[in-house]
């Protein structure tokens, strides 16, 4: 049994290191679920032991693991995680005991119960990032408590630690095996006030558990809305149709332009001023996806232009210098371009008409979210 027990320790403690080195997981802040969810019971089968300093002298070992001090015993348990690493549990356990403070009673029964508090932390969601199909879970605790001997009627103050390994099975139910140290006043074995004078006279309760967990209500988390990131794209958006709509207008002015000199008897060159009007499509930051396909029905008409006139068309990608190095904002300008130029291949333009250039970072326009964009126009 002894054996057994340092084999089982060892087994927790190289688990926790690997943990640590395998199976890491992104991390990321979860929404708090409501008061109702994430609760469990346990239960399980228990090898306990109780031993005690105030033995010195008396010729008698201290070994937990002799025969005439270990019992079996049962606990059962009701908690909840509050945060996916952090978790309270109000833990029973006991029944049968061997109470041992003296050469003649060595062995005797001793019928209790603890019960404790404890604070749980789980570790494997704390360092490795939470994960909800994580098997094993690391889960060390400490806690307090009150403990009672029926056998002797006597009540005692207890501190508790101990290390919680659970192996889920399915989303419900996992298998666990538990180790834990109970430290209470010398009243819980029942020994006699004058039995050891002058020394640390506190039993110590050892345990090696096995037994199952079972969730209640929810389970899992929520990871929270990334804010800022959401903020970020729809300013992007808002930039981007920002800038669609100052070159409809631009076009407008255009427009009214031609117009006025027609009115005016003279003649307007309409196809050679289209020709000379690029159309812009807009990019969100950091982004090669074209923001909105909206803006593809001004890329249609000069597309229809191209085919019919066998026209070439030069398509310029940019970024915005502001954001990014200068390399990665040239090869974010190419993408760009590249992705506007499979439209106009959709739209029935060949590819030997396309002709792609990258500029890279830009600041030419203000605010810079307008220089994340590509230019289509017909080459002169």
């Amino acid at each position: 049994m002894k054996r057994l027990f340092v084999a089982l320790t060892f087994a927790c403690v190289s688990l926790a290191g690997m943990a640590q080195d395998a199976g890491m997981t992104d991390k990321y802040s979860v929404s708090t679920n409501s008061f109702w969810n994430n609760w469990f019971v346990q239960g399980g089968m228990a090898w306990e032991a109780w031993y005690g300093n105030y033995e010195d002298g008396m010729n008698l070992s201290k070994s937990p693991f002799k025969k005439f001090r270990s019992n079996p015993g049962v606990s059962v348990a009701l908690g909840k995680w509050f945060t996916p690493g952090l978790g309270l549990r109000t833990k029973v356990q006991g029944i049968w005991g061997k109470s041992v403070w003296d050469g003649d009673n060595a062995g005797n029964g001793n019928k209790y119960w603890l019960l404790n508090e404890h604070v749980l932390f789980n570790l494997s969601n704390i360092f490795c990032g939470y994960d909800e199909n994580r098997v094993w879970n690391f889960i060390p605790f400490v806690g307090a408590g009150i403990g009672r001997s029926c056998t002797y009627n006597r009540y005692a103050m207890g501190l508790s630690v101990g290390i919680l390994n659970e192996f889920w099975v399915s989303k419900r139910l996992a298998v666990n095996f538990e180790i834990g140290w109970n430290r209470y006043e010398s009243d819980i074995c029942g020994m006699p006030a004058d039995v050891g004078a002058g020394i640390m006279n506190h039993p110590n309760h050892v345990y090696a558990e096995v037994g199952v967990t079972f969730n209640l209500g929810k389970k899992t988390w929520k990871k929270t809305p990334d804010v800022d990131a959401i903020m970020s794209l729809s300013q992007s958006e808002i930039d981007a149709l920002n800038a669609q709509l100052a070159d409809e207008r631009m076009e407008n002015e255009r427009l009214n332009n031609e117009l006025a000199k027609a009115q005016d008897g003279r003649e307007a060159a309409v196809e050679k001023e289209f020709v000379a009007a690029p159309v812009s499509v807009f990019f969100n930051i950091n982004k090669a996806k074209i923001a909105s396909r909206r803006e593809l029905v001004n890329v249609k008409a000069i597309a229809d232009y191209a085919i019919d006139n066998n026209a070439t068309l030069i398509v310029t990608g940019y970024a915005d210098s502001a954001t990014g190095p200068a390399d990665f904002n040239r090869e974010l300008s190419r993408k760009r371009a590249e992705a506007v130029a499979d439209e106009l291949v959709e739209m029935g333009v060949k590819r030997d008409n396309i002709k792609i250039e990258a500029m890279g970072g830009v600041d030419t326009l203000i605010p810079p979210s307008y220089n994340r964009r590509v230019t289509v126009e017909i080459a002169k």
